[in-house]
């Protein structure tokens, strides 16, 4: 998964410049245009636009209630202005294509009052206020006024989304109890001196000087911000939340096609989830029988966390595993598989306790002025893990996956900025990272039965994903003699027990992992859907004559799109609804 983050920089990356959205914009066609009016005016409330075009940026965005209206009008104005703009390149066709999916998207979970009443256990405005701190620089004087400057921010930021929030009650609009209450659990967390207790704990890395008063003094109120957060969502908001988690066939529709930036059958892809299922189960046993003969994959499972040579203790041994891995990987890739870009080459690995169970990517900043960065976020007192089970994950989140995308889209000159660093669709992104495990197998990244086990625990657990969020959200029935489980209709319980015993999560992941499906209605399909779409593309590059390096780099250079656009794209047809309907559903 990815994260957005914000930085100071110099402007564009391609242009060194500041202050205008596009180098090319004198002579600039109609749909760039467009373009750069949308990105100027966002930068009004996005740091990461602000940020883009080179101005400076807020250190938080607005999260008010007008802020949000605002941005919804002008998603609307410019969705019409795009309508009347005529694309003359395929440059052109792609970017209107790409904004135009993307305007249709943001208006649609507006009008739905998804984005407004958004609570989940991960990457909500909530956490975007908390996780901005992360990327901050801390090395100088001038870093930590930074620092300050956003720790006075936060207070601010918290009651303007508290409005939002509130305003989306008063109309009805408000999400499930167990989202309320796993947002306000994690905000305790945050504050609690026992656990967490984040602000203090980065005030606390201060070497002393002239911000330490401003930096204590903005730790505190950043921390009772939270609390006083944490306390109206508990009593507040939860006691009116509806008990119901699934958000129901409307609003599922809405979001999954939102998320992917395609229309799906929804009722194919439940059905291709449990096919899934059984294939990847079939290929388990088979790698278990090779680990621990005749055992189960529960053994082999057992066999390989016991194993000495495969564990890592103490989070100085992990962070080094991971970047040691990660620049591995990345001397593996380059010049042979991919051409990576020497400006956003290198790749940084962290452990941050952020939140619980996860690993996630932010990119570099549009400046370029730092590197991307996989954050690895141990579940609380954890400092030990076995490699076996995070390869496949730290493929996903770095290369092939999640910083090899970014480091060549932002180095593309002929991609407008607003592509480069804001066309984000999950089903895009988290689609070629999924894909991107696969491809990690195949050019000799995995190393053994036991690595190819935990690439394999991987593909199931997006497998389960597929269908235990439909089936959760649509209600639908557990098909008889699935050979999974003997339950006919799904519950949250059902769903957590499911991930830990076929997936082979441990139960507090699971856990989270289900609460996440259920405030991101959809948003789970991202991984198989957009894999199975890159597979099917580049199926079709191969029959053509292409190599499978030929197709990446093709494909990449085209940006990042919602996936009709990009099967029309790559089709060499004209991008737009309904591209993946062609060869039938997709998922």
């Amino acid at each position: 998964m990815t994260t957005p983050t914000h930085r100071p920089s110099d402007g564009d990356p391609n242009t060194g410049g500041t202050g205008t959205a596009d180098a090319g914009a004198v002579g600039a066609s109609a749909v760039r245009r467009v373009a750069d009016d949308y990105l100027d005016s966002l930068a009004g409330w996005e740091p990461k636009a602000a940020l883009t075009i080179g101005r400076p940026a807020p250190v938080l965005p607005d999260l008010s209630p007008d802020a949000y209206d605002a941005r919804a009008e002008l998603a609307a104005r410019t969705a019409g202005a795009l309508a009347a703009a005529t694309p003359h390149t395929g440059a052109d066709r792609m970017l209107a294509g790409a904004l135009a999916d993307r305007l249709a998207a943001e208006t649609d979970l507006h009008d739905s009052g998804f984005t407004p009443r958004l609570l989940a256990p991960l990457a909500t405005p909530v956490h975007l206020v908390r996780s901005a701190f992360d990327d901050l620089p801390t090395e100088t004087e001038a870093d930590w006024a930074v620092v300050a400057d956003t720790l006075a921010a936060v207070p601010t930021a918290l009651a303007q989304y508290r409005q939002t929030l509130a305003r989306s009650a008063d109309r009805g609009q408000r999400v499930a109890r167990r989202q309320v209450l796993a947002v306000a659990d994690q905000c305790a967390a945050w504050t609690d001196p026992r656990r967490d207790d984040f602000y203090p704990g980065l005030v606390g890395r201060y070497p002393g000087g002239p911000s330490g008063a401003r930096l204590t003094a903005g730790a505190a109120a950043a921390t009772a911000a939270t609390a006083e957060f944490e306390a109206y969502l508990r009593t507040e908001l939860a006691p009116a939340a509806p008990e119901t988690d699934g958000v129901g066939r409307e609003l599922y529709a809405i979001t999954a096609r939102s998320f992917l930036g395609a229309t799906i059958d929804l009722d194919e892809v439940y059905a291709y989830g449990w096919a899934e299922l059984d294939r990847l189960a079939t290929r388990m046993r088979a790698v278990a029988d090779e680990l621990v003969p005749g055992g189960t994959v529960a053994d082999a499972m057992a066999a390989l966390d016991a194993d000495p040579r495969g564990r890592l203790v103490g989070l100085p041994a992990l962070t080094d595993w991971l970047n040691e891995r990660v620049e591995q990987i990345t001397g593996a890739l380059d010049g042979t598989h991919f051409d990576i870009p020497a400006a956003t080459r290198r790749v940084e690995c962290r452990i941050t306790p952020a939140a619980s169970g996860v690993m996630y990517y932010t990119a570099p900043d549009p400046g370029l002025t730092r590197p991307g960065r996989v954050w690895w976020c141990l579940p609380p007192g954890q400092d030990e893990a076995s490699t076996w089970r995070e390869i496949s994950t730290l493929h996903h989140e770095s290369l092939p996956g999640h910083h090899l995308q970014h480091a060549i889209t932002l180095t593309l000159p002929d991609l407008h900025p607003w592509q480069r660093t804001l066309c984000e669709v999950h089903g895009y992104a988290e689609g070629w990272a999924h894909y991107a495990e696969g491809l990690a197998a195949e050019i000799g990244l995995i190393a053994g039965p036991g690595e190819q086990l935990g690439l394999l625990c991987g593909q199931i657990w997006r497998a389960c994903r597929i269908v235990i969020d439909a089936g959760l959200h649509l209600d639908l029935p557990i098909p008889a003699g699935n050979g999974f489980t003997t339950a006919t209709r799904w519950t949250p319980d059902l769903a957590v027990s499911f991930l830990a015993r076929i997936a082979g999560m441990d139960r507090a992941t699971a856990r989270f992992e289900v609460d996440r499906y259920l405030g991101w209605p959809g948003q789970a399909l991202a991984f198989k859907v957009g894999a199975r779409l890159w597979e099917q593309a580049r199926d079709r590059a191969t029959r053509a004559g292409l190599s499978t390096r030929e197709f990446h780099a093709r494909a990449l250079r085209l940006g990042p799109a919602g996936l009709d656009v990009l099967a029309g794209a790559l089709a060499e047809g004209a991008p737009g609804p309904g591209a993946l309907a062609e060869e039938g559903p997709t998922s």
